[in-house]
């Protein structure tokens, strides 16, 4: 009896420490995982503009047209960075032929506000609200592009949009199990793993095997949960930070291939 007592007791303890690790995860979340640094752009970047979230909050929307352009690249930068930081990388993507549309998350850049899920997945909306009309971009042109953080309002995206297609780079199963490994908790943040198999469009999957912020394998378990068709493009060797700087020429080559396969949809006539 001894036993089962001082056993009751330390489920009890254990139990509390996890009401207080969930309190904490739900509370924080957002926080730990969006964190924006000082603009690295002024308001006079090529290509900017400002338009309204639903709420009001200001939004900085990046579009690089290009009338030929049979697909848009619809980009969702990761964290710690901004479209300033990710300009010469979309204006590579130009270069070479694609129509390109980016936003700032809250707080991010000469976005306003603070970012959060449910956030991100709202403003997404804004954002292709105002491209539809003005910039003449629908989400069936879209070949929607997400990076590291900007993978989850990417396959959320593509999983309740019938978009062209979907490039992760880096991708995360959840959000959580980036920091946890498995699934601790009831409530996650950006779904991965739960919301690929709702992908209907064609998916490519890159990763650096030796990426040690979201590990390879949660790669892997993205891209075997996918439909088919998909492809997967895994860099030996290269780590999470420096992977466009060590294989961006081969990334973008890779994206050039796989959109070639892609259906061009007529453009939506600007107003």
């Amino acid at each position: 009896m001894k036993a089962r007592g001082v056993a009751w007791r330390i489920l009890q303890v254990l139990g509390v420490f996890y009401l207080m690790f969930a309190m904490f995860g739900c509370v924080t979340a957002d926080r730990l995982i969006f964190q924006p640094q000082a603009p690295s752009y002024s308001k006079e970047l090529p290509g900017l503009k400002i338009i309204p979230a639903v709420d009001g909050t200001s939004l900085a929307v990046l579009h690089l047209p290009n009338a030929s352009a049979p697909h848009t690249l619809f980009y969702f930068h990761g964290n710690a960075e901004d479209l300033g930081d990710v300009a010469p990388l979309l204006a590579a993507f130009h270069a070479s032929g694609f129509a390109v549309l980016a936003f700032d998350y809250r707080g991010y850049g000469q976005s306003g506000g603070r970012a959060s899920e449910k956030n991100v997945y709202a403003d997404t909306q804004a954002v292709l609200a105002y491209a539809r009309p003005e910039l003449g971009v629908s989400p069936a042109r879209c070949v929607v592009v997400g990076r590291s953080v900007g993978t989850g309002p990417a396959v959320h995206l593509a999983a309740n949009e019938p978009v062209a297609g979907l490039v992760l780079v880096s991708p995360f199963k959840s959000a959580f199990r980036v920091v946890t490994g498995v699934r601790l908790l009831p409530f996650d943040r950006f779904n991965n793993l739960g919301q690929i198999g709702r992908v209907r469009c064609p998916v490519l999957v890159v990763h650096g095997t030796a990426d040690e912020v979201i590990p390879f394998e949660h790669g892997e378990a993205v891209f075997a949960a996918a439909s088919e068709p998909k492809r997967s493009v895994w860099l030996e060797g290269v780590h999470h930070n420096d992977i466009f700087q060590i294989a961006g020429r081969k990334i973008a080559g890779e994206i050039a291939t796989f959109t070639q396969g892609l259906p061009a949809v007529p453009r939506t006539p600007q107003r």
